[in-house]
């Protein structure tokens, strides 16, 4: 059976870092596609960057919301089975839910409904 774990959520000031994890097990393996969304209360949840397969070559295999590039970065453990979210210079807009999905794709889709596995999430709180 199919798990997301996340973990690493928690409070920071404005301009702090996180580092959110993802542990999946069970039929989630290195073929798929994960990426992290995120959701406010009473607001859609959106895409904030995904991580495609390396299975078939070498590419660039990220993807970032605007918001998020040049402050968030994504990493993969394929040998662990582990999806990383790097945040820094963390803004107050930034709180959120923070959910990890996979994908049955090799490259990651930009439709949320295409992710048919999410964690519990993982809660991010940044005050001013």
């Amino acid at each position: 059976q199919a798990q997301l774990v996340e973990s690493g959520g928690g409070s920071v000031q404005a301009g702090g870092s996180l580092r959110l994890s993802c542990e999946a097990s069970g039929d989630i393996e290195r073929t798929f596609c994960m990426g992290w969304f995120r959701q406010t209360p009473g607001k859609a949840r959106e895409l904030v960057s995904t991580v495609d397969s390396d299975v078939r070559g070498s590419y660039d295999t990220t993807y970032y919301t605007d918001s998020v590039k040049g402050r968030f970065t994504s990493s993969r453990d394929n040998a662990k089975n582990i999806l990383y979210l790097q945040m820094n210079s963390l803004k107050p807009d930034d709180t959120a839910m923070y959910y990890c999905a996979a994908a049955a794709f090799l490259s990651c889709p930009r439709d949320q409904a295409l992710y048919g596995y999410w964690g519990q999430g993982t809660q991010v709180t940044v005050s001013a």
